[in-house]
C-alpha cells in the first residue's frame, strides 16, 4: 500500500489527494513503484538501525522522494549513520591502530563495538515503538541535518560539538 509523499499517511493506489492532510498525491500510472514507495515512515526509521547493514536503507531513505520532506524518518537515517560510522572507527581504526601497536587492548574496541550494538539494537526497539529518541551529540547532530540539510546545519553542528567539549571538561 502507497504513502502519502507529504505527511506520510496510508492512501489507496487510486486516491489523488491524502485523507489526512489534503495534499494532491502524484499520479502513479505509468510509472514503476519504487522500493520506498511501499514502505511506511515507520518501517524506514527502522531500517535505519539494522546493525552494520542499516547505513544502506539510511543513503537509500536520504536520497529517496518519498521521505525527502519526512524529517523524522531523516533524523533517524543521520542517526543511524553517525552510529555506523563509530562502529567503523572503532573496528578500523582504534582496533587496528591498537594490533599494529602491539598492544593489549584491543580489548577496548571490542568493548566500544559492543556498546554500539547495544545502541542499535536499543535504537531499533524505541523506533519499532515510535519512539523518538535523540542520542547526546548524535542525535543532536542528526536533528540539525534533518531540518537543515545546507550549510547553516554544518554550523548548527560544529556548535553543538563545542557545546559539548565545553560541558565534559572538568574544572580547573
Amino acid at each position: 500500500m502507497p504513502y502519502c509523499i507529504h505527511c506520510g499517511h496510508e492512501v489507496s493506489g487510486v486516491d489523488r489527494f491524502c485523507r489526512k492532510c489534503g495534499k494532491p498525491q502524484p499520479s502513479r500510472q505509468g510509472v514503476p513503484p519504487t522500493i520506498a514507495q511501499g514502505l511506511s515512515p515507520r518501517g524506514a526509521s527502522m531500517l535505519c538501525y539494522i546493525p552494520w547493514l542499516g547505513w544502506i536503507a539510511a543513503i537509500y531513505v536520504l536520497v529517496s522522494d518519498t521521505f525527502r520532506n519526512n524529517r523524522t524518518v531523516r533524523f533517524h537515517a543521520f542517526q543511524g549513520l553517525y552510529i555506523f560510522v563509530g562502529w567503523m572507527l572503532a573496528h578500523w581504526v582504534l582496533g587496528l591502530w591498537l594490533r599494529v601497536l602491539s598492544f593489549r587492548g584491543d580489548g577496548i574496541a571490542t568493548l566500544i563495538e559492543l556498546f554500539l550494538l547495544g545502541v542499535w539494537v536499543f535504537m531499533l526497539i524505541k523506533t519499532s515503538n515510535n519512539q523518538r529518541f535523540e542520542l547526546p551529540l548524535v542525535g543532536e547532530a542528526g536533528r540539525a541535518l534533518a531540518v537543515r540539510p545546507d550549510a547553516a546545519a554544518y554550523a548548527a553542528l560544529w556548535n553543538a560539538r563545542a557545546r559539548y567539549s565545553h560541558s565534559t571538561m572538568l574544572p580547573s
